[in-house]
């Protein structure tokens, strides 16, 4: 498991029925190649988040396939529509078998 991994999720409290939402994630991730050395020169293993999805109540939002060119820290930004309350369910996937897990409420009115 990668250290520091930090997972960032904005997400409005509230919307309207059938509103387009704008939502900002954001994993603090080194994103290591597998490819670097440390000081002793060994080699770094790879851990690299290469799976991003949402869920709204269960539902597919957004599914993204990553790649090894990544920018350390990936920030995606989408919009969603939203036809009633419910939470979203945000999920990192790493190479190295860890899972990072966000949830966030929204109201619809």
């Amino acid at each position: 498991m990668a250290t520091g991994v930090k997972p960032r999720v904005k997400v409005p409290k509230t919307a309207s029925a059938g509103e387009a939402v704008t939502i900002k994630t954001l994993i603090s991730h080194k994103m290591e190649s597998g490819q670097r050395k440390d000081d002793d020169g060994n080699i770094i293993p790879r851990s690299i988040i290469n799976r991003f999805t949402a869920d709204f109540n269960g539902q597919n939002v957004i599914d993204v396939t990553l790649e090894p060119a990544i920018s350390t820290n990936p920030f995606f930004e989408f919009e969603a529509i939203v036809a009633e309350t419910g939470t979203f369910t945000f999920t990192w996937y790493d190479d190295d078998g860890s899972v990072y897990e966000e949830t966030k409420e929204i109201e619809v009115s």
